[in-house]
């Protein structure tokens, strides 16, 4: 099946869409919470507990300023440190219940601030939309597989 369109252009236009998406849906929220720490909370509830080093890679920081973020995550009862249950002298770092409620309130306010933003979608629209995500989900399903990533929390 021939295809109408550059498949690497066009995932560089969906992620650079959904960037500036929550970049202006998070502005107009007014919160001053960091990215680092949704971001954070959103990986652990997507791949379950990780080891720190893992975490830091995967969310794209630096393993000291993942240690902050850890220590201040864990002083809100967001996160927590467990025993690895493959290596006793280390710690995985997984998301309490307080902080998947958190992460989801934001999630709320976040699709709060942008469906306005979007008053005139037909239902094609909307089809359109709803099929991409699950193009995508699939998509990011398969590549935390190869990974060998686990999705302990859907």
């Amino acid at each position: 099946m021939p295809r109408d369109h550059d498949l690497p252009a066009l995932i560089g236009a969906l992620v650079s869409a959904n960037s500036r998406l929550v970049r202006v849906a998070a502005t107009a929220t007014g919160s001053e919470e960091s990215p680092a720490v949704w971001r954070t909370l959103g990986v652990l509830r997507d791949l379950g507990p990780l080891r720190l080093g893992e975490l830091a890679r995967v969310s794209r920081v630096t393993q000291p300023t993942m240690t902050k973020l850890v220590n201040a995550l864990e002083e809100r009862g967001w996160v927590r440190r467990t025993p690895d249950p493959d290596d006793g002298r280390a710690l995985r770092v997984a998301a309490e219940p307080a902080g998947l409620t958190a992460l989801d309130a934001w999630r709320d306010e976040l699709t709060a601030t942008i469906t306005p933003m979007f008053p005139e979608l037909s239902d094609e629209d909307l089809a359109a939309l709803e099929r991409t995500v699950a193009v995508l989900q699939a998509g990011l399903d398969r590549a935390d597989a190869t990974l060998g990533r686990s999705k302990e929390h859907e």
